[in-house]
């Protein structure tokens, strides 16, 4: 495999309305983030992955966007933009933008020019289909946000697309015109000095409407091919397609070299093993075996074909340590294990805002406490379908999108040190005892333990190329693997449980003399016959060769 400069990268994800306020206006900026590089070239990351600032109504918190050239005035100025990738670069740290093309926002000038008339020149930038006979809907597809995918506009008489809110209309890819304009817009942006994209549900964008095709749809792979041709193929720059129905095979098509599509893709499959049925309001306990396959697939197929992406969180899920771990005795020290876990794996890590420090999921007393439009539509139409109020908030405590939108935490001071002004959404009330001033202040913090991670991720081959090797695969409380290249073999052993765990070890992998280079406890200096991990116990040794 031909190195790449992403490969032993850690990307850390801003969601900048939630990051730092340096206005006091209630929301996080641009000139916020500026404010705290210093810190996360302290932890160790070199890219940082900006969700969305374009201008916008935020209608979806600006995954709707009005005008893809400009920022948003909650946010900032282009100058602001400008200067945050100049302070980046002298800390050699690359920004990746959020790029969100499958939609735009009804505000766009496109969609008013499409919606004006039926032979308007932007009419076909959108997805535009006339109702039925008795006037109704053009089919019975649903948004992901809860109700129908069509909307009815009185000027023209006809319904357009919407897969996500109403004001999120789809663009029309079948229209070699919007291929032209966003080909146009991705190099703009590459000419201002990004270090690539995240592009936002990419797979959606070869869809087929009246075969009711959505995801992976015949063409997909060669919209994106183009793509590739036409903007960032020959740019050496990091981009991550957002792909929720991705399984392995398809994978290797996005993520070969050979293939000229992406660097990497996200896929869900761990995510949503807890998902009854698939329903992220219908929440279930992880089984951890289960999980371990998954994961381990994933590892396993993506070897030699293609790369992953090695993630627990991000804008859109939970906080991991309230999903997988312990937030009450054990938070610090199931933190770190989840945190062992993913970063040993091979692929790039991803961290998400406050993951470093182990911050939580919020349990606001009322629905009126939230602001994601996805956690308000599903709870309004369950409730109003028979969902007891009681039984939907405690879903929405478990996986509403804004667990992971609260304000960073920063400091003990009042709105955690995010804004001297009423943050645009209410603080997790824990912030005094998890915030990033009591972090650095104790060595023995998450924070710490993610600067290890990333700090040995740059320093040890294995843990970026080497192979992977599962053990203990059916055991329903441990997670173990060996990480095998040509000069190390890396033993990595993590019990996701608040029991102690005694284990047989395996006759190769048992040594006198091993070196810990990372653990939640005690280093091991060696590995026994039987060992006995401590709740939420992790460690990674290197076996003598």
């Amino acid at each position: 495999m031909t190195p790449k400069w992403w490969h032993d990268a850690v990307v850390y994800q801003i969601y900048p309305r939630s990051y730092c306020d340096s206005n006091n206006d209630g929301m996080g900026d641009l000139q916020g983030i500026i404010g705290k590089l210093d810190y996360l070239k302290k932890l160790g990351v070199n890219v940082i992955w900006l969700s969305p600032v374009y201008r916008s109504p935020m209608d979806d918190n600006g995954y709707d966007i009005s005008d893809y050239q400009d920022i948003a005035p909650e946010f900032g100025t282009m100058e602001d933009m400008q200067q945050l990738l100049a302070e980046a670069k002298q800390r050699d740290i690359r920004i990746i933008m959020d790029l969100v093309v499958n939609h735009t926002s009804d505000e766009h000038p496109w969609f008013i020019e499409s919606r004006k008339s039926k032979d308007n020149p932007y009419r076909d930038y959108y997805i535009w289909r006339q109702p039925k006979e008795d006037g109704s809907v053009p089919d019975d597809q649903g948004s992901v946000f809860g109700g129908g995918a069509w909307e009815f506009d009185e000027t023209t008489g006809e319904y357009f697309y919407h897969i996500f809110s109403k004001r999120q209309p789809d663009l029309n890819w079948e229209n070699p015109k919007v291929q032209e304009e966003v080909h146009k817009m991705i190099n703009w942006w590459i000419d201002q000095g990004i270090g690539g994209f995240r592009l936002d549900v990419i797979d959606l964008i070869g869809k087929e409407i009246d075969k009711k095709i959505t995801g992976n749809g015949p063409r997909l792979h060669q919209l994106i091919q183009e793509m590739n041709q036409a903007t960032f193929g020959k740019k050496d720059l990091l981009t991550v397609g957002e792909t929720w129905d991705a399984t392995p095979e398809i994978a290797k098509l996005y993520s070969n070299p050979a293939r000229n599509e992406f660097s990497m893709v996200f896929q869900f499959e761990h995510i949503s093993l807890t998902w009854k049925y698939g329903d992220k309001w219908n929440p279930i306990d992880l089984d951890l075996p289960q999980f371990k396959r998954a994961l381990t697939k994933w590892q396993v197929e993506l070897a030699e074909e293609g790369w992953n992406s090695l993630f627990w969180n991000n804008h859109d899920l939970p906080r991991v340590v309230s999903k997988y771990g312990d937030v009450g005795r054990y938070r610090v020290e199931s933190a770190k294990m989840l945190a062992t876990t993913m970063h040993m794996m091979k692929g790039t890590p991803y961290v998400y805002q406050g993951e470093e420090i182990g911050m939580t999921n919020v349990a606001f007393d009322s629905i009126d406490d939230y602001r994601d439009i996805e956690t308000l539509n599903f709870y309004k139409e369950r409730t109003e379908n028979g969902v007891a109020p009681e039984t939907m908030l405690a879903a929405v405590h478990e996986n509403s999108r804004d667990n992971a939108r609260t304000p960073m935490h920063w400091d003990q001071t009042d709105n955690a040190g995010f804004s001297q002004a009423q943050p645009w959404i209410k603080v997790n009330p824990n912030y005094p005892e998890i915030n990033v001033e009591a972090a650095l202040e104790d060595q023995n913090s998450v924070f710490y333990h993610y600067q290890k991670l990333i700090e040995l991720r740059k320093a040890l081959p294995v843990i970026v190329y080497g192979d992977f090797e599962p053990v203990f695969e059916d055991h329903d409380k441990v997670f173990g693997y060996v990480r095998v290249d040509e000069q190390h073999r890396l033993f990595v052993l993590n019990n996701f449980t608040s029991e102690e765990v005694v284990l047989n070890i395996p006759t190769e992998l048992q040594a006198a003399n091993v070196e810990c280079i990372i653990s939640n406890y005690d280093y091991r200096q060696q590995i026994e016959e039987a060992v006995t991990l401590k709740p939420y116990e992790s460690f990674a040794v290197l076996l003598p060769a």
